[in-house]
C-alpha cells in the first residue's frame, strides 16, 4: 500500500520506500498514524531523542491538525525538511567539494556570531561522522538531522551551541556566551525570564527542605531543632504549615534582580577581559573569573534581601508584619551596617563553590561527551542537569561551613567572622560546621528537576512569543 503511494508521489522511490519502512515501524498500534508518543519511542529506540521534538515534528507536519500524521503528512514532512537540509548543507559547503570539514564549521559558525575553537568545532563534526573520515557528506548531514526539526542555520548554531541557563545552585560559575544576534533578537532576555521563573518555582516547591537548614545551621545546640524531624515538627508546631514557606516570599523576590545584575555585570566585565579582541571568545578560565566577578557584584547589591530572607525564615509568629517591617525592625535596633552581616564569609563562599563546581562539572561533561558524543555534540538537558547536580553537591561541601558562618551572623547580629568561627569550635566542634547539610542534600535532586521542567515549558511558551 505505502510503496504504491511513493510510486505515485513522482519523487525519488528508494527514497521514499525507506520512509514508507520507517512509517511502517513507528506506527506501533498500526493504525495508519504517528502520534507523539509513538514517535517518541521509535526515535528514542534508534538513539535520536531530542528534547520536544516529537511534538514539534507533529505540530509541523499535521496539516489536518488531528494530533496525529498519517503517511502522506510523515511523507510530506521528510521531503520539506530534506529540502531544508539541503541548503542549509550547501551553505556550510564553502568550497563545493560535497563535503564539510572543521574549518567550514567553524567559520560558518563565526560568521552566525557564536566563535568555537578548532577542537569545538572537530567535537561538533565527530558527532555527525560516522565513517571517522573527519568530514561530513550530505547523507551523514540529513540522516543526522532528519528527526531534529531545525529550520535554518541560525537554530542549528544554538542546537550546537546548546544555550541552557539552569538556575542549579545558588552561584553563578560559567555563564553563557550570547551572541549579538541573539542580544539583539531579545533571545537573551527571555532565557533570562525562563531562569528566573523556573528558580522561583522550584525555590518555593523546595523552600520547607531550606527553611529547615536555615534552622539547623543557627539552632543547632537546640535539642528540640537539632534534629531533621524534629526540625520539621517543630516549626509546624509554631506556626502552622505555612510557616513551612517562611522567608521564601523574598528568596523569590531577589531572583530577578540577582539574574539581571549577574547578566549586565558579566556582559561589561566580559568586554574589559576582551581588549582589543572584541568580539573574540573568552576561555572557561576567564570565564569563570568574569562570571564570580559578576556573582560577587550581584551579590553586594542584593546581599541585604539575604539578610532579610533568614530573619524572615526564622521569625516567630507575629514577630515581624512585612518584610518591610522586618528592614524597619533591623534598622533601627542593630543599624545600616547589620544589613551586611556575614557578608565577607559570603564572598569567601563563592572561590571554593564556584571553583570545584566548575571543574567537576567540567570533567563530568567532557567525559560523557568522550564516550557518547557519536550522537550528538548536545549532552542534552538530563545529562547536564546530572552533571550540575554533582558538582553543585561537591562545591557545596567545600563552601558549605562558610554558608553556615554567614547565616548565623545574619541570624545572630555577629559583626566578626573569626569570633563566630572560634565559639562554633569551642562550642560545637568541627562537625558543626555542617550542620543542616542533610536537608541541603535533599534538596538539590527535586530542586534540579522542578527547575527542569518548569524551564523547558517556559521556553516552549516564549519560542512561540515573536521577536
Amino acid at each position: 500500500m505505502w510503496r504504491a503511494r511513493c510510486q505515485d508521489s513522482g519523487v525519488d522511490p528508494e527514497r521514499e520506500r525507506l520512509w514508507a519502512e520507517l512509517f511502517a515501524q513507528l506506527d506501533l498500534n498500526k493504525d495508519g498514524r504517528i502520534d507523539v508518543n509513538e514517535l517518541r519511542i521509535g526515535l528514542a529506540a534508534r538513539g535520536m531523542s531530542w528534547s520536544s521534538v516529537e511534538e514539534q515534528i507533529v505540530r509541523a507536519g499535521d496539516v489536518n491538525h488531528d494530533g496525529q500524521l498519517d503517511f502522506e503528512e510523515f511523507v510530506e514532512y521528510l521531503r520539506s525538511h530534506e529540502k531544508r537540509l539541503r541548503l542549509m548543507f550547501r551553505s556550510l559547503d564553502r568550497n563545493n567539494d560535497g563535503e564539510l570539514d572543521v574549518a567550514e564549521i567553524q567559520q560558518s559558525l563565526h560568521n552566525l556570531g557564536v566563535d568555537v575553537t578548532l577542537e569545538q568545532a572537530a567535537k561538533i563534526l565527530q558527532s555527525m561522522d560516522k565513517d571517522h573520515s573527519m568530514t561530513i557528506d550530505w547523507l551523514e548531514w540529513r540522516d543526522h538531522f532528519l528527526f531534529n526539526p531545525l529550520h535554518n542555520m541560525e537554530e542549528i548554531a544554538q542546537y550546537w551551541k546548546h544555550s541552557v541557563m539552569l538556575d542549579i545552585g545558588e552561584l553563578l560559575t560559567v555563564p553563557d556566551e550570547f551572541s549579538e544576534k541573539e542580544k539583539q533578537s531579545g533571545f537573551v532576555w527571555r532565557q533570562l525570564m525562563a531562569g528566573a521563573v523556573a528558580g522561583s518555582v522550584s525555590r518555593t516547591g523546595t523552600a520547607p527542605l531550606d527553611r529547615l537548614k536555615v534552622f539547623l545551621q543557627v539552632h543547632g545546640q537546640s535539642s528540640d531543632k537539632g534534629n531533621v524531624w524534629r526540625g520539621l515538627r517543630a516549626m509546624v508546631k509554631e506556626g502552622g504549615l505555612t510557616a513551612l514557606w517562611r522567608g521564601n516570599g523574598i528568596n523569590v523576590l531577589k531572583i530577578a534582580p540577582e539574574t539581571a545584575i549577574k547578566f549586565l555585570a558579566y556582559e561589561q566585565i566580559k568586554r574589559l577581559m576582551r581588549g582589543s579582541k572584541e568580539g573574540g571568545t573568552l576561555k572557561v578560565q576567564e570565564r569563570f573569573v568574569a562570571g564570580s566577578l559578576a556573582g560577587a557584584m550581584a551579590q553586594t547589591v542584593i546581599y541585604p534581601m539575604e539578610v532579610l530572607k533568614t530573619r524572615l525564615t526564622l521569625r516567630k509568629t507575629g514577630q515581624y508584619s512585612s518584610v518591610a517591617d522586618c528592614a524597619k525592625q533591623i534598622l533601627q535596633k542593630e543599624g545600616v551596617l547589620a544589613f551586611y552581616k556575614g557578608y565577607l564569609p559570603n564572598m569567601l563562599g563563592i572561590i571554593p563553590y564556584a571553583g570545584i563546581d566548575l571543574a567537576i562539572y567540567e570533567t563530568l561533561k567532557n567525559g560523557w561527551l568522550q564516550r557518547h558524543a557519536e550522537g550528538s555534540p548536545d549532552p542534552g538537558v538530563l545529562v547536564l542537569v546530572g552533571c550540575g547536580t554533582v558538582s553543585s553537591t561537591c562545591g557545596q561541601l567545600a563552601s558549605y561551613p562558610l554558608a553556615l558562618i554567614r547565616t548565623r551572623m545574619q541570624a545572630q547580629g555577629e559583626t566578626h567572622t573569626q569570633n563566630q568561627t572560634r565559639a562554633i569550635l569551642q562550642k560545637e566542634g568541627v562537625l558543626a560546621f555542617y550542620k543542616g547539610y542533610l536537608p541541603n542534600m535533599l534538596g538539590i535532586i527535586p530542586y534540579a528537576g522542578i527547575d527542569l521542567a518548569i524551564y523547558e515549558v517556559c521556553v516552549c511558551v516564549m519560542r512561540r512569543i515573536p521577536s
